[in-house]
């Protein structure tokens, strides 16, 4: 399988106050098209530097990041930005959804960046949310939503564009257990129908087991891959 993602060599410090931290130290990590992997670790482990990295939200301090062919720690923050727009899907915790826009208005929202027609980015919106299981909810406002449709909806939003790349950073911490299952469910499916290469970081070994494998961080370090069960 053709590989998706590719880093070497890849380290990220901060400074903070008269000090260097060094947050990550020597990635090298191969992600196929097509995996679903689930970034787990402790607190402080570097989990979501990792993901901002590879999501092209942060640029790293050392190393390479390739992304479908292209090198995205050589491009400019210009670039980084039409790159993103382009590529890449972001589902966070929280859902970050306008609360005076729709449903079918928040999904549409990164089509504006795009040369698409009014009509053609309502119809890609719609399309979205009936991916989503969402069809009939397009005129709700998000405070007319659960937390688990709210949460339908960011992904919506998130694969609106047809993006490359899915990145989920605790896309089910702020949910309960069953709209949790539900929201692992759909990522399962985007990957498994769909096609989508997904990345999620996660603190729940239950919401990792929803993933095809499952990589550690410890003090920005990978420490051990294993893969999950067969789904």
């Amino acid at each position: 399988m053709a590989t998706l993602v590719s880093i070497r060599n890849l380290r990220k410090t901060y400074q903070r106050g008269p000090e260097k931290v060094e947050v990550l130290h020597s990635i090298d990590l191969d992600i196929p098209k097509g995996d679903f992997v689930a970034l787990m670790g402790p607190s402080g482990s570097g989990k979501t530097t990792l993901l901002n990295l590879i999501g092209g939200l942060d640029s790293p301090t050392g190393g390479e990041i390739t992304v479908d062919g292209q090198r995205i720690d050589a491009m400019t923050a210009g670039q980084l930005s039409h790159w993103r727009s382009q590529n890449v899907g972001f589902v966070f915790q929280f859902y970050n959804l306008m609360p005076t826009l729709n449903a079918q208005k928040n999904v549409e929202l990164p089509l504006l960046l795009t040369k698409l027609s009014s009509a053609q980015r309502k119809r890609n919106a719609e399309i979205a949310l009936q991916l989503v299981g969402l069809a009939e909810r397009g005129k709700h406002r998000p405070n007319e939503l659960s937390g688990g449709q709210q949460q339908r909806v960011a992904i919506a939003r998130a694969i609106v564009s047809d993006p490359t790349l899915l990145i989920c950073d605790e896309p089910t911490g702020d949910l309960d257990r069953q709209s949790a299952e539900e929201i692992l469910a759909l990522l399962q499916s985007l990957n498994r129908d769909h096609g989508k290469t997904i990345i999620m970081v996660t603190h729940d070994p239950k919401a990792a087991d929803h993933a095809q494998r499952t990589i550690h961080l410890d003090k920005g370090t990978l420490v051990e891959r294993e893969l999950a069960v067969e789904h």
